[in-house]
């Protein structure tokens, strides 16, 4: 079996990050999102991946490599333009050839994974297995409605009165039926060729179409809260590991990693926390659900529930929450100013005053 990822899209709801970061390559838990995106699809055993590229493929291709370090190869495919999900099986093609497959959006996160759902397809093989999890909202995603058995009887886009709380969360396995499916739809009103509308066509076709519920932790890391909230969770499951240097003046409590090339001096961190390679925090508080990434500098501040990128710098800056500082940012405060929520995109300056 192969896996196709897509991570094409712009992210225009990350805004400002995604101007200067495609949206797969923020970071969570100091890991960008498509390296646990590849991580999971690792863990089925698929070694050949293909990537989806837009615009921003260097930037891709810069961080991820030929894939070699996860026990992969990876080929990338470029979409110039967004033509949808199905657009990208089109494109997908000949990497495909008449393997099953495994397509995953690329700014999903599924941290519990979905290895048994992938086996439940390996030995059952309908045409095609959507992944589906129970929301509280259904009118903002695409549900699937289930006959008894199991079988997906319909997909409906954003229902106004929707009659199941099953939404499609951008995981879907396949045959290469599929390739039949994407080859017959029309692009839909707002010009994209569907995977719906192709899933769709498979149950119309009479093709065996299974729903299986994902009940783990799921995350669509397409906000800015919403990044927060899964560096919250993945941090939850830090193993504490001190690599760099902690001085006889700081205290570490909970869990905390400190990486390699690390220094804390005369600072307090509060796990989980994880400070990255050739940071330096001096004079610091770093509370609960932070991630520093490597490189960065905090003197004289205190953060928590935060993520800050790499090469950034925080100075005489207290009580920033629930924020998100991006890659060479410079946030500082004259007067050691307080309480302050932060999204603060690459190579900002920011002075905060009291």
């Amino acid at each position: 079996m192969k896996a196709l990822v897509l991570a094409g899209g712009s992210g225009t709801r990350l805004r400002p990050f995604s101007h200067s970061l495609p949206k797969q390559l923020i970071p969570i838990a100091n890991k960008p999102v498509l390296e646990h995106v590849l991580g999971n699809i690792r863990d089925l055993g698929i070694t050949d991946i293909g990537v989806i590229v837009g615009d921003r493929a260097g930037d891709i291709v810069n961080a991820i490599g030929d894939g070699t370090r996860f026990g992969a190869w990876v080929t990338y495919i470029s979409q110039p333009e967004p033509l949808g999900l199905a657009h990208c099986v089109r494109l997908a093609r000949d990497f495909l050839a008449d393997d099953d497959f495994v397509m995953y959006l690329g700014d999903n996160m599924l941290p519990d994974g979905v290895a048994d759902i992938a086996r439940e397809f390996m030995a059952t093989r309908p045409a095609a297995q959507v992944v589906v999890h129970k929301v509280s909202d259904p009118e903002s995603y695409g549900v699937a409605e289930l006959a008894p058995d199991g079988a997906v009887e319909r997909l409906v886009e954003k229902p106004k009165e929707p009659s199941s709380d099953l939404a499609l969360i951008g995981v879907y396995f396949f045959t290469p039926a599929v390739h039949t499916a994407v080859a017959a739809i029309e692009p839909s009103d707002r010009g994209e060729l569907e995977i719906t509308d192709a899933i769709q066509w498979l149950v119309e076709s009479g093709h065996d179409v299974r729903a299986r519920e994902y009940t783990g932790y799921w995350k669509d890391t397409g906000r800015v809260d919403d990044v927060l909230e899964c560096n919250r969770r993945l941090l939850d499951g830090l193993r504490p590991a001190v690599l760099g240097q902690v001085d006889d003046a700081s205290v570490l409590t909970g869990q905390v990693v400190v990486e390699a090339g690390a220094r804390v001096i005369r600072s307090r961190i509060e796990g989980p926390a994880i400070i990255g390679a050739g940071s330096l925090v001096e004079d610091s508080h770093v509370g609960r659900y932070t991630s520093i990434a490597r490189d960065c500098e905090l003197r004289q501040a205190s953060i928590r529930s935060s993520i800050v990128l790499e090469s950034a710098t925080i100075t005489m800056l207290h009580d920033v929450c629930d924020s998100l500082i991006g890659r060479s940012a410079s946030v500082g405060s004259p007067d050691g100013g307080a309480g302050h929520r932060l999204i603060v995109g690459d190579h900002t300056r920011v002075e905060v005053a009291a």
